[in-house]
């Protein structure tokens, strides 16, 4: 199979690799193992086949798991899918996350064998802690992905929710070790773009540091679906259904943005989610990049349909405006 390399890619903070703006996030492969598994529906292995498939043909070249995700089922999902595929490492670029909770730096070095095995030997282009909880300081952690840097047991290192102050210190770590950060894994959309006023993108901006933009549609309030048919919120599994967005004050708060996007979502003839994650991944430049998933193979046609324009910056400005009325800052 041939993948699509006529979506421009975009440099991964200071390393060598070129990613496309979008990536594939991959909780949703968690095969309902564990903690993180609960949150989603158990997926069949030829839908999550079909789901990387479209996603490689699409223009997408790389794919955000983690050893959380289901105890390890998701990275074992995605490898199995490549493998299925037969697509060659450099055609997928693999990141996935070590989780700190309740362990020293130490983990990181002594459970990378196991993340390797369940990516069935695939190389891990980024790896990343997946918070900042830990019991261990964030020097001690930096010194062993340096570590693992240097065995090339990993390609190169990132960080997930970290604050602006952990970054930076992460960043120098690593610089005095020889090597760089290469990126940032936080919560980012239109209704929660608090990492523009907390000193995160600015940081990451000067420091050369990619953003990787997680939940970019606020688990699936900017499709607008919601707005049209509240009674979709009874039927949502999960804690989401409980969230402030998904309550009827949430939803008429919001619904200005919604309309705004629906208006360009047919100026382009594209969706409003396509709207949405188009913004997201152009309107700082390079910098930021988003991780949207997909549970069926209709999804993966949305996330790739983002890829194929780029929003003016008349129109870019004006979503920004309405974002920042009804937005969290």
């Amino acid at each position: 199979m041939n993948t699509n390399q006529t979506i421009p890619l975009r440099r991964l903070g200071h390393s060598n690799l070129r990613i496309s703006a979008l990536g594939l996030g991959c909780w949703q492969f968690s095969k309902g193992e564990g903690f993180a598994g609960k949150f989603w529906p158990i997926m069949n292995q030829d839908d999550i086949d079909e789901i990387i498939k479209m996603s490689l043909e699409g223009g997408i070249n790389w794919f955000d798991t983690a050893e959380v995700y289901g105890k390890g089922e998701s990275e074992k999902a995605l490898s199995q899918s490549l493998n299925n595929l037969n697509i060659q490492e450099k055609n997928a670029l693999i990141a996935t996350k070590w989780w700190p909770f309740m362990r020293g730096s130490s983990s990181i070095t002594t459970t990378i064998e196991k993340r390797l095995e369940a990516l069935s030997g695939r190389s891990i282009d980024l790896y990343q802690i997946h918070q900042p909880f830990s019991l261990s300081s964030v020097r001690a952690e930096m010194k062993a992905m340096a570590k693992l840097l240097r065995n090339n047991k990993i390609k190169n290192v990132g960080v997930s929710n970290f604050n602006e102050d952990k970054m930076r210190e992460a960043h120098d770590v690593l610089q005095d070790e020889g090597y760089f950060l290469a990126s940032n894994q936080v919560k980012y959309s239109l209704l929660d773009r608090r990492i523009e006023n907390n000193g995160v993108l600015a940081a990451a901006k000067e420091l050369g540091v990619t953003i990787i933009a997680y939940s970019p549609l606020e688990q699936g309030i900017l499709s607008g679906k919601f707005h049209h048919n509240p009674e979709l919120i009874e039927n949502l599994s999960g804690p989401r259904k409980y969230s402030s967005l998904f309550k009827a004050s949430g939803l008429k708060r919001t619904k200005p943005l919604i309309d705004l996007l629906e208006e360009m979502a047919i100026k382009y003839e594209v969706s409003v989610t396509q709207v949405a994650l188009n913004w997201l991944i152009h309107y700082h430049g390079d910098t930021v990049v988003a991780i949207p998933g997909a549970s069926k193979p209709n999804h993966a046609k949305e996330n790739i349909g983002t890829l194929q324009f780029t929003l003016s910056e008349e129109d870019m400005a004006e979503i920004d405006k309405v974002s920042r009325a009804v937005g969290r800052f």
